[in-house]
């Protein structure tokens, strides 16, 4: 990794100012029901306190569309992070101006502050070059450790790093990149490659980015049947992206052309409409009846997705085989899960790209059972994509 990290600067007496992505879900009470991404940036956190370093936390949370919104106040976060720290976490009622000045002027080595929400002010997702430099200006050193925010270029993100150096990538971040990085550079084979999800269109650039490097694609998810239209086959009322035909056609020939293997589901879970209790049954793909939509990927697709994973040594995989949000048509998903939690116990590099994969793994209850699950949906797909990541690219470099 050629970025620099936390670990190659001293920030003994300094002030650090980091950003994290603490966009965490919370109840209506103001609660925070999943803490994942909080934990994740506690080894950045821990580091700093540990070193003599003060810190100074910035985060967004919600969408309050650049104002003041009190359901994305960040004040319960800073309240939650001080258990998981085990010690006080100061808070600013703004994250610049006077509040946050004060805020870190008293701030002593060893002590941690978080900043009111970045996004209060419409300044952060503009980039503006104004509010970005008052952010730096309470800072001496720069680190960013949230991967699920470096795709977007935001004033916290990638404005900030123009005026203040060293910038540098924290815990979490190099833990993202190095295994995302595996993926897309140099994995050990055969590498097989989940995709799902209800659209083609919202997958084909990591496709087509992963196409050269993988030996299986896996495709499941609304996105299968644009491919079986592309076939001729029938698909009854089923998604599928009239615009997209050509498309999957068009990697349908480069599959062939490549001699590489593309598992599309031999049998899909059908219901008569789209709702949960809907009437459902198992059919083979090819024979969906008119009226009825597929839902979920079928046991013998499981089976078949099994041997795959069962021979590979590494595996990405991004997006649900159904929809997932209906516990009737979430088995396909589920079991996925559990087939990369077996890999991975089995020696194989297991990468899970954020968004519903994670719920889905968390859901099942193998978060710890696989390599590396992404905190970053958006961001994870558009590394997968190969692209340059605003607030990676803005970090120094050896």
């Amino acid at each position: 990794m050629q970025t620099l990290t936390i670990d190659d600067i001293l920030v003994r007496g300094k002030k650090v100012l980091v950003r994290v992505d603490f966009n965490v879900p919370m109840t209506p009470d103001l609660k925070i029901s999943d803490d994942k991404r909080m934990v994740e940036a506690l080894p950045t956190i821990k580091k700093i306190i540990k070193d003599g370093g003060s810190v100074i936390l910035m985060s967004h949370l919600g969408r309050p569309k650049g104002k003041p919104v009190t359901e994305f106040s960040l004040k319960p976060v800073a309240d939650h992070l001080s258990k998981l720290l085990n010690q006080p976490v100061k808070f600013a009622a703004d994250c610049i101006g006077k509040p946050a000045q004060e805020a870190v002027a008293g701030l002593k080595p060893g002590e941690c502050l978080l900043l009111e929400n970045l996004r209060f002010h419409a300044e952060e997702e503009k980039n503006d070059e104004k509010f970005a430099r008052e952010l730096a200006s309470l800072g001496d050193v720069y680190v960013n450790d949230a991967f699920g925010s470096a795709h977007r270029a935001h004033a916290s993100t990638e404005g900030v790093t123009r005026f203040l150096k060293p910038s540098v990538a924290g815990y979490l971040m190099k833990k993202e990149i190095e295994y995302l990085s595996k993926a897309v550079s140099n994995p050990q084979r055969p590498y097989v490659a989940i995709l799902g999800g209800a659209k083609i269109s919202g997958k084909i650039d990591v496709i087509q980015n992963l196409l050269p490097k993988i030996d299986v694609l896996v495709i499941g998810g609304g996105m299968a049947f644009t491919f079986f239209q592309a076939q001729g086959l029938e698909i009854g009322d089923s998604l599928v992206e009239q615009e997209k035909l050509g498309l999957a056609k068009q990697i349908l020939d480069e599959v062939n052309v490549k001699h590489m293997r593309l598992i599309l589901p031999v049998d899909c879970v059908i219901a008569d409409r789209l709702d949960n209790e809907a009437q459902r049954k198992v059919v083979p793909s090819n024979k969906i009846p008119s009226g009825w939509r597929g839902l979920d990927i079928g046991p013998e697709t499981v089976k078949i997705i099994n041997m795959e994973v069962r021979r590979a040594k590494t595996i990405v995989w991004n997006g649900p085989m159904g929809v997932f949000e209906m516990p009737n048509f979430a088995n396909g998903t589920l079991e996925v899960a559990r087939l990369l939690a077996e890999a991975t116990r089995n020696g194989a590099t297991t990468i899970v790209g954020g968004g519903d994969s994670a719920a889905a793994v968390a859901q099942a209850g193998f978060e710890e059972s696989i390599s590396h699950v992404s905190t970053g949906g958006g961001a994870s797909l558009e590394f997968l994509e190969g692209k340059t990541l605003p607030g990676l690219g803005a970090l120094d470099t050896r």
